[in-house]
């Protein structure tokens, strides 16, 4: 089987081939980091780590890459309101972002680079552009002929008259034209600037990934991704940068995801619904926020509300028990050889059941519906008499492998059962035994207070997450 990708670039689904065998090379537009990410931003973070993840599980290198916007016009503001330096509120947000991001289960990039760390590489980019004619510079600030790129807008696919007619000069801008976009911006007094060949200033939004897409993954990468709202002007400038500086395909696969809207409305502060990701993974388990969020294929809107991630919640906890009722049956089951082949069978099937949905363009939605079938595939050979322990042991593995491809922790109910638990687990039973009712019913309430559920079973007490 071979993994397909919806292809913004193209507007159809294509067969994923790597530039090097074994290898993806992939860049994520990382957020502006002037203040706490929102849940908007919270989704490409989810969502790319889950096709980081699952290119691994099938065996690639992923090479990932992640930026951070350390230097622009909301940083400078930011700055100037808090009368603190760029950097220091580039540093403290870098590490909230990485906090947050990390909460909700998303790993490290194999690179995270910074604009400011990268400015040589910048200003470089920048004049071989101008050598080359596709950039001009004009009283301190350079800035990309667009119609000088023919095929400006195919990302987008917007036609250039259409743009055009929607496009100004803004004050203060130096055009040639009204569609050219800012490569370098000559500093204002006061605010945080490099020296380069056209004078102090900073480089524009744009060119920063571009520069360093090429330092880091080279002139072509496979693939490019963000949110839906970087498809234009974003990703379509820098497509014309790349391409023209160096000459060739600047990313094989484009991928975008969707919007979130706030209980059907779009988020927005004049509405009063905005949500940030900090404050978010303090209410709520993070875990059910990254399965809510993944219970919606990447290209499609997703709704959030709070009732929508407790119901992310309930279905978690069924395939999470699950889980645990497979590792609690496995305690008392033994060697078997009646009908062991025909359930190894099953697992493997709804193995394969998942790698169709998430090959069919990382459909984490369907994927999920797997998931639920394999917790009651596994629940209905439990209700067996007999039961043998490697077929328990294919549904355990299979339920931790595949909910660790979509970067969710589904053992984390075995870090309450530490010792003390254990031991008032036996104290009960030994209670129970001596017909000590009020003592086993009192160690009950001591693990319910622990957040511990018990089930009194005919294989002995089962517990779970209360």
């Amino acid at each position: 089987m071979s993994i397909k990708i919806y292809n913004t670039l193209t507007r159809q689904k294509e067969t994923f081939e790597p530039l090097e065998e074994g290898k993806v090379k992939m860049y994520v537009c990382g957020p502006t980091v002037y203040n706490y990410i929102h849940i908007g931003n919270a989704r490409p973070a989810i969502v790319f780590d889950t096709v980081r993840r699952y290119f691994e599980y099938r065996g690639y290198e992923v090479i990932y890459v992640l930026n951070f916007t350390d230097v622009d016009d909301k940083l400078i503001k930011a700055a100037n309101e808090l009368e603190e330096e760029v950097p220091a509120i580039a540093d403290r947000f870098i590490e909230a972002y990485k906090e947050d991001v990390g909460a909700l289960g998303v790993k490290e990039a194999v690179h995270h680079p910074r604009v400011t760390e990268n400015m040589d590489e910048i200003i470089t980019f920048i004049d071989s552009l101008i050598s080359k004619g596709y950039a001009y510079e004009t009283e301190g600030d350079v800035y990309f002929r667009t119609r000088k790129f023919d095929e400006y807008g195919k990302l987008s696919q917007q036609p250039i008259d259409e743009l055009q007619s929607g496009s100004r000069i803004e004050v203060g801008e130096k055009k040639e034209d009204p569609l050219d976009f800012a490569l370098w911006k000559e500093a204002k007094d006061g605010e945080i600037s490099w020296e380069s060949p056209w004078g102090t200033g900073r480089p524009g939004w744009h060119i920063e990934c571009s520069t360093m897409a090429k330092k880091y993954l080279g002139d072509t990468i496979d693939i490019h991704a963000g949110g839906q709202d970087l498809t234009f002007p974003h990703h379509e400038n820098e497509i014309a940068q790349s391409e023209a500086h160096n000459e060739t395909d600047f990313a094989r696969y484009w991928m975008h995801n969707g919007y979130i809207n706030i209980e059907n409305e779009k988020m927005s502060k004049s509405l009063g619904n905005f949500v940030l990701a900090h404050d978010l993974v303090k209410k709520h388990d993070p875990q059910m926020i990254r399965f809510f969020m993944l219970s919606v294929q990447y290209r499609h809107p997703i709704n959030f509300s709070a009732e929508l991630l407790e119901s992310a919640k309930s279905g978690f906890e069924r395939i999470r028990n699950a889980y645990e009722n497979v590792k609690h049956r496995k305690k008392t089951s033994m060697s078997l050889t009646n009908d062991k082949d025909e359930w190894m069978e099953e697992t493997e099937r709804l193995r394969q059941s998942f790698i169709k949905e998430m090959d069919d363009d990382f459909n984490t939605a369907n994927a999920i519906s797997v998931l639920f079938d394999i917790a009651k595939s596994a629940n209905l050979y439990q209700q067996k008499e007999q039961t043998d322990e490697e077929v328990l042991e294919a549904y355990a593995t299979l339920l931790e492998d595949l909910t660790g491809v979509l970067g969710l922790e589904i053992d984390a109910a075995d870090e309450l059962q530490d010792e003390e638990v254990d031991a008032k687990i036996q104290e009960r039973e030994q209670a129970r035994k001596d017909r000590n009712f009020a003592r086993a019913d009192q160690l009950r309430d001591e693990l319910k207070e622990r957040g511990i559920a018990l089930e009194d079973t005919p294989q002995g007490p089962r517990w779970k997450r209360g």
